[in-house]
């Protein structure tokens, strides 16, 4: 290493976890110490690491790195000024970790969403009380700066929504089904194989990895509370190759949405499959690839895309944390003080609305479309449009509506209703249509 100009002493970091993100920052560390040292004025040092296996081999170069057993004597060593928290989970380990750190007076960078969504507002004020950084960049979205564009970019604006592709997993398989013609339980098989999906996909699937990013950024851009109890979340497990055929065919593509925005009424977060119209930047984001827009009243549409997992996007989201401490960079966790973030109840369902998609599998016979224009005409939902095509008589053939921006309690209540007629084979699918 060059010897450096600078005389500020050396950032003394501890790494919990080395998994894919963990021995990722150590490389990134270690390939980039020059060029950090520069920029920061002082020298980034892992000082000590934990991690569950001593002995599992890993590509990285542990040379000189103190070990420690239990992660949490980290936050007890004299010699850590920092703490980078990578072992994942809403509690356990990483709380205690993250909560001994911040009690003895050392910053904390941390990727756990989960750890935020639950007890994000017990720890930012628990960091504010100690004057020390809770750090968490790399927690939504990978390597792109979300979080610092939320805090800092556009600090002076007032933000009137934000929504995103926010799980990578599930952008994969929704492109692949829309490639490839095949159903939701092939793509996933094939996503497992190839390492895009955990052995147990649902907490990606099922939306929960996506909602508790939503409730992280929900708190930086409307300075609420974080709230993830009132997200409202639904996976993607009921999107059929049939659904992304007739979504294209009417001007949409099938993504999962992240969607916050305050009302009159409080504030609505909700994760869910959406149709979202060609035209919208969200279209055409594919693969892994994760986006978020952000609406300012001054700065306008701001869209970010880019890698939102790998160990190179995510540890350098980590760094980029580092490298704000290091000099001395300051922030409040969610981008005002603890005390004078607000608590806003949800917008309720019987205010909630929306525009809808909505397939159904029904008998070929007379009286059925009428039957199911009654139960929509009782809640005074407008259809928009109709497609059948085929003939099976005596047999079910798919019915897909979709339908005027209408109140969301009226939406389930006209659904119930056809689902109870004696025509309707299956439950009614229902996604939102997302006017981006």
């Amino acid at each position: 290493m060059a010897v450096s100009s600078f005389s500020h002493p050396p950032l003394r970091i501890g790494i919990a976890g080395l998994g894919t993100v963990g021995a990722g920052l150590v490389r990134l560390l270690h390939a980039h110490a020059d060029l950090l040292e520069i920029r920061c004025g002082r020298p980034l040092v892992v000082t000590a690491v934990s991690a569950r296996n001593r002995n599992k081999l890993r590509d990285v170069d542990l040379a000189n790195i103190r070990w420690c057993d239990n992660p949490v004597d980290l936050a007890k060593d004299p010699e850590i000024d920092v703490i980078c928290e990578l072992i994942g989970g809403s509690d356990g380990i990483a709380k205690q970790l993250v909560e001994a750190a911040l009690g003895a007076g050392k910053s904390v960078v941390t990727a756990n969403k989960a750890l935020l969504a639950i007890h994000g507002a017990l720890l930012a004020a628990m960091a504010e009380s100690k004057g020390v950084t809770l750090a968490f960049e790399a927690a939504v979205a990978g390597g792109i700066p979300t979080i610092k564009v939320l805090k800092e970019s556009l600090a002076s604006n007032k933000i009137t929504g934000i929504y995103g592709i926010l799980n990578g997993t599930c952008n994969y398989i929704l492109t692949t089904m829309r490639e490839t013609g095949r159903d939701f339980a092939a793509v996933l098989r094939e996503a497992q194989r190839l390492g895009y999906a955990e052995t147990d996909p649902s907490f990606d699937i099922d939306g929960i990895d996506a909602a508790h990013k939503l409730s992280i950024l929900t708190s930086l851009a409307f300075g609420v509370t974080v709230n993830f109890p009132d997200v409202t979340i639904e996976g993607i497990r009921s999107v059929s190759a049939l659904d992304i055929q007739y979504a294209e065919e009417l001007g949409y593509r099938i993504k999962l949405l992240g969607v916050a925005q305050p009302t009159d009424y409080g504030i609505e977060q909700r994760v869910a499959p959406s149709l979202v119209p060609m035209a919208s930047p969200l279209a055409h984001v594919e693969g892994v690839t994760n986006a978020v827009i952000a609406e300012g009243d001054f700065a306008g549409k701001i869209v970010l895309t880019g890698p939102g997992a790998g160990a190179g996007p995510t540890a350098s989201a980590v760094a980029a944390d580092l490298v704000d401490i290091a000099c001395g960079r300051e922030t409040h966790t969610f981008g005002i003080p603890c005390s004078q973030l607000k608590s806003i109840a949800a917008t309720p369902a019987d205010r909630k609305t929306g525009a809808y998609y909505i397939r159904l599998l029904v008998m070929d016979r007379p009286g059925v479309f009428a039957d199911i224009a009654a139960c929509l005409r009782d809640e005074e939902v407008s259809i928009e449009s109709a497609i059948q095509r085929g003939r099976a008589v005596n047999d079910a053939v798919p019915l897909i509506l979709t339908v005027h921006e209408t109140g969301e309690m009226s939406m389930q209540r006209a659904l119930a209703a056809i689902a109870a007629l004696s025509s309707v084979a299956t439950p009614p699918v229902r996604f939102r249509i997302e006017a981006l």
